[in-house]
C-alpha cells in the first residue's frame, strides 16, 4: 500500500480568504464592503493565492520527505492477512454416495443490527465420503508380550493401503459379533496397550463418523466421564489421534453414540486381512487420580455411518470476472479493483485485445504479477499489485540518455479489455472469530443441513500502520532485500507472513544453509492450553515464505522453511493448599500457570514464548507452582517426556530435558494433585 503523506497545514484558498475577512471585521469595523468587487478584497484574494502556494510547499516537507524516501526505497505497507479455521459441514442424513462441497463455498457469522456478517470461504473441494461398519478386531497387549503402554508393531513402518497396521497380532472378531456374541474389548485383565479395532467400509478423510455401539456394563471400575481411552485412525504411516466430539457410551459402559472427527490423512489399511478405513480404541495408562478398568467392557453390536466432514476456510470472499477498464495503450497505466484489500495468493489478470474481443476469442496468455519492473523487458507481460489498495499497474516507459525510450514491461494495446478473472478480498482482525460462530451457510449445498467452526479462527491481522512502516524503513535499508545473516531471513519472512507469532532462523552446522522456523499465531483456552494442530503453520504460508526468500538468498545457500520441533512435556506434581483455599480452584490455577509458562507462544521468563533450545527443568516448575495463589507448599514435581501426537509419555521421570536449537516446549496434559490441610 502506498504510504500516505501527512498534511502539515490543511488551509486552502477559500479558508485563507475567510480568515482574513474575519480579521478585517475585528480590526477595521469601518470597512463594511466585503464583496468581490471591492479592491481590498481583491488584494486579500491575491495574497491568499500566494499563501496557498506557500502552504503547498510546506506540506512537501519534512515528514513527507521522509515518507517519500521510504516509498522510493520500496517500503510498502503490509496488507491485512486473512484468518483461517476449519469448518465442519453436517449432512441432513447419512448418504449412500459421496457429497461434494465445492471450493469457494461461503459460510458466515450471524448478521446483527450493529455488526455485519464475517464471511469465510472454503479453500478446496471437500468430498464427504460415505462409510459403514465392516469388521471388528481386538489386539490384546498382554497376550503378545508387549509392555504396558505399547503400540501395535509396524505402526510407524510406513504401511499403506493393503499393508499391515497391526494385522499380525490382531484377532478377527467380525464373525463373533455377527452371531450376536459378546466381544470383550480388551484382555480379561485390561492393561495399557489393549486395543479394539473397528473397520469401516472405506476411508473417510477429514470425516465426521458416528459409531453406534451396543455395550454392556462389564467394564466396571472406570469413570464414565474420564475413561482412559484414546481413539485413533490409520493415516497410511501411523495411528493419528481422532477428536472425540461426543461419547454417550461412557467408555463402553452403556449403549450409545460415539462421534469422531477423523484426520485429513485417513487412509485404507489391512487388518486381519480385511482392507478398509480402520479405527482403533487404545487403552492408555491412567492418571494417578483416574480410575481404570478392572474388567473388560464388551460390545454386542456396531453401526457406523458418516454425518459430515471438515475443510479449511479463510476470511475472504472470492470475486470473479471483474472488469477493471479499457487500456489506453500508454505505459504506466493503472487500475483499481472494486473490493480492496486483496488477500495475497490468487489473482488472475487477463488482457483481451480488441481483435480478440471482436472475434469473441479467448484472451491471450495470462499476465504475471511481479514485485517490481527492474528485470522486465519490453515484451514481458508483467504487472504489479498493491494488495492493500488493490491497485494494478502496468510497466512504465523511461527515456534514456540517448533520447530513446525503454519500456519496462509490455504495454496493453489500446482498446484492450482489462479484467480480473478471480481474486479474494478480506482479511483483518475481524476474522478472528470465536468457535461455533460460523453457522450461516451462504447459498445452498445439496444434502448439507448446517455448518460450524469447532475451533476459533486465528491469523487475522490488520494492515500495517504508517508508524510501523517508519520503524521498518531503516531495517529495509539494512537488508536491502537480500538475506545474508540470520536476522535478514527473519525480517524478510515477516514481510510475507505478518500473522506469524514467531520467526526464528537457525544456521545449519557445517553446511551453507539455514533453517527458518515458523510458529503461527494460536489461541489458548481458559486454562492456557493450545491445541497442537494450531502450532502447525499452513502449507501455503510455508510455501509463500520459501518463494519469497528463495529469490533473495545467496547462490548456493540451502533454505528450509518448516515448523519447529515440539518437545512435549508433562509435569506430575503434588502441592499443599493454604488453609481455607478451595482445592479445585487451586488445581485449576496451578494447571493454568504451568500451561502458560511452558508454552511456545506465551511462556518463558519474558512471557514472549519459550526460548528456542532452552532446557526444561523441574526447578522452574517448582517456582511457577509456588507463585500460584492458594499454594502453600510444593511437595513433589516430576517431569516426563510426552508425545503430543500419540499421547504416550516416558515411564521414568527426568529432572532436566535438553532441547535442540530448533526445538520448543509444548505442555501436554499436566497432572496435579492438591492436598488440603
Amino acid at each position: 500500500m502506498t504510504l500516505p503523506s501527512p498534511n502539515l497545514d490543511d488551509r486552502r484558498f477559500q479558508g485563507l480568504v475567510d480568515e482574513a475577512k474575519r480579521h478585517v471585521q475585528r480590526r477595521c469595523p469601518e470597512w463594511t464592503d466585503h464583496n468581490v468587487s471591492d479592491p481590498g478584497v481583491t488584494l486579500i484574494e491575491a495574497f491568499a493565492t500566494m499563501v496557498d502556494q506557500l502552504v503547498y510547499r510546506v506540506n512537501r516537507v519534512p515528514e513527507k520527505s521522509y515518507l517519500t524516501f521510504l516509498d522510493l526505497i520500496g517500503v510498502r505497507l503490509h496488507p491485512p492477512t486473512a484468518a483461517g479455521t476449519d469448518v465442519t459441514f453436517r449432512l441432513s442424513a447419512p448418504q449412500p454416495e459421496p457429497v461434494v462441497v465445492r471450493a469457494g463455498t461461503e459460510v458466515a457469522t450471524v448478521r446483527t443490527e450493529t455488526e455485519p456478517a464475517v464471511v469465510f470461504t472454503t479453500t478446496r473441494d471437500l468430498t464427504i465420503m460415505p462409510c459403514g461398519y465392516a469388521a471388528l478386531a481386538t489386539w490384546p497387549a498382554a497376550a503378545t508380550g508387549s509392555p504396558a503402554g505399547a503400540v501395535d508393531p509396524r505402526q510407524a513402518a510406513g504401511a499403506g493401503a493393503g499393508a499391515g497396521a497391526g494385522d499380525r497380532t490382531a484377532v478377527d472378531r467380525t464373525e463373533e459379533l455377527a452371531l450376536g456374541r459378546e466381544v470383550p474389548c480388551f484382555s480379561p485383565t485390561p492393561v495399557p496397550g489393549d486395543a479394539l479395532y473397528v473397520g469401516l467400509s472405506a476411508a473417510v478423510p477429514a470425516g465426521v463418523v458416528v459409531l453406534r455401539l451396543d455395550c454392556s456394563v462389564h467394564g466396571v471400575g472406570v469413570d464414565p466421564l474420564r475413561p482412559p481411552l484414546v481413539w485413533e485412525a490409520w493415516d497410511g504411516r501411523r495411528w493419528a489421534a481422532c477428536e472425540v466430539e461426543k461419547d454417550d457410551t461412557g467408555g463402553f459402559n452403556r449403549a450409545g453414540e460415539l462421534i469422531l472427527h477423523l484426520p485429513e490423512t485417513h487412509a485404507p489399511a489391512s487388518v486381519v486381512r480385511r482392507t478398509g478405513g480402520w479405527l482403533r480404541c487404545r487403552l492408555v495408562e491412567a492418571a494417578p487420580d483416574q480410575p481404570t478398568y478392572v474388567a473388560p467392557p464388551v460390545v454386542r453390536g456396531v453401526t457406523a455411518f458418516t454425518i459430515g466432514a471438515t475443510v479449511g476456510a479463510e476470511h475472504a470472499e472470492r470475486i470473479t470476472d471483474e472488469i477493471l477498464g479499457t487500456a489506453e495503450g500508454v505505459a504506466g497505466q493503472s487500475f483499481t479493483v472494486a473490493r480492496p484489500p486483496v488477500v495475497p495468493g490468487e489473482f488472475a489478470l487477463e488482457v483481451t485485445e480488441p481483435e480478440a474481443l471482436d472475434a469473441g476469442a479467448a484472451p491471450a496468455a495470462p499476465w504475471t504479477c511481479v514485485d517490481d519492473f527492474a528485470h522486465s523487458g519490453p515484451e514481458d507481460r508483467h504487472f504489479t499489485l498493491d494488495e492493500g489498495t488493490g491497485r494494478v499497474e502496468f510497466g512504465p516507459a523511461v527515456r534514456e540518455r540517448d533520447g530513446s525510450v525503454r519500456h519496462f514491461g509490455a504495454v496493453p494495446a489500446k482498446g484492450s479489455l482489462v479484467q480480473v478473472r478471480s481474486y479474494r478480498t478480506g482479511g483483518g482482525v475481524r476474522g478472528n472469530v470465536a468457535r461455533s460462530t460460523l453457522r450461516v451457510l451462504r447459498g445452498t449445498v445439496p444434502l448439507v443441513a448446517r455448518v460450524e467452526n469447532r475451533r476459533p479462527a486465528v491469523g487475522g491481522v490488520d494492515g500495517e500502520s504508517v508508524e510501523s512502516a517508519r520503524i521498518r524503513g531503516p531495517l529495509t535499508l539494512r537488508t536491502l532485500q537480500r538475506a545474508v545473516v540470520p536476522r535478514d531471513y527473519e525480517l524478510l519472512a515477516r514481510e510475507v507472513a505478518p500473522d506469524a507469532a514467531r520467526v526464528h532462523c537457525v544456521p545449519e552446522d557445517g553446511e551453507a544453509g539455514v533453517r527458518l522456523l515458523l510458529v503461527p499465531s494460536g489461541r489458548g483456552d481458559a486454562h492456557g492450553r493450545i491445541a497442537f494442530d494450531e502450532l502447525i503453520p499452513p502449507p501455503r504460508t510455508l510455501e509463500r515464505i520459501a518463494q519469497h526468500l528463495d529469490a533473495r538468498r545467496p547462490i548456493g545457500a540451502r533454505l528450509v522453511v518448516e515448523p519447529p520441533y515440539y518437545q512435549g512435556v508433562t509435569f506430575v506434581a503434588t502441592v499443599q493448599a493454604s488453609r481455607g483455599a478451595a482445592a479445585e480452584r487451586v488445581r485449576e490455577a496451578a494447571l493454568t500457570a504451568l500451561n502458560g509458562y511452558f508454552n511456545p507462544l506465551t511462556g518463558g521468563p519474558s512471557g514472549e514464548g519459550w526460548p528456542f533450545g532452552r532446557p526444561v527443568q523441574t526447578g522452574e516448575a517448582h517456582a511457577v507452582l509456588q507463585r500460584v495463589p492458594g499454594v502453600d507448599l510444593v511437595d513433589d514435581v516430576r517431569l516426563y517426556r510426552a508425545d503430543p501426537l500419540t499421547g504416550q509419555r516416558t515411564e521414568v521421570p527426568d529432572g532436566r530435558i535438553a532441547l535442540d536449537r530448533h526445538a520448543l516446549v509444548f505442555s501436554y496434559e499436566h497432572q496435579l494433585r492438591v492436598r488440603e490441610v
